[in-house]
């Protein structure tokens, strides 16, 4: 019989997949929006019409790459949310997204966070480690707070 961790770490990894998938997806839609507002010297993607919009996307495969890892994105949340809870599972996937796009948005794009925005980002995080720190727990891997409490003195 398998044991119940090695039975949530697929579940897990699902999740880490989905989470690079999504922040992937993110950075080349913006890459190729910036190609696209380059192109266009400034002028609005849609001022050619839908069908002008749709031949523009077409033509940046970076674009569709990036919908690409959106669709895949949703393939592999789907099988996370299979066991883990979406209340630890969605602030986890949106919170190490942002701080990747974060990162490589300064690196790549010359984005930069103010040292606030950086502290707000530390203290995101620091939330949802400590959401999803009982995680296992909750997941039937362990005894959950509530069995702690009633085995207390």
């Amino acid at each position: 019989m398998r044991r119940p961790e090695v039975a949530v770490a697929r579940y897990v990894i699902a999740l880490v997949i989905a989470l690079l998938l999504n922040a992937s997806a993110n950075l080349m839609i913006k890459f190729g929006m910036h190609a696209i507002n380059v192109e266009l010297a400034g002028a609005s993607i849609l001022a050619e019409g839908p069908v002008g919009a749709l031949k523009l996307v077409l033509r940046h495969w970076i674009l569709l790459v990036g919908l690409a890892c959106f669709a895949l994105n949703v393939v592999f949340y789907s099988v996370a949310l299979q066991k883990l809870q979406i209340s630890v599972a969605y602030p986890i996937m949106v919170t190490m997204g942002f701080a990747i796009i974060a990162v490589v948005a300064g690196w790549k794009l010359g984005e930069q966070l103010t040292t606030t925005q950086w502290a707000g980002v530390a203290a995101i995080m620091l939330g949802v480690t400590l959401v999803a720190k009982d995680a296992g727990r909750q997941l039937g891997d362990g005894p959950t707070p509530a069995s702690e409490d009633a085995a207390a003195p």
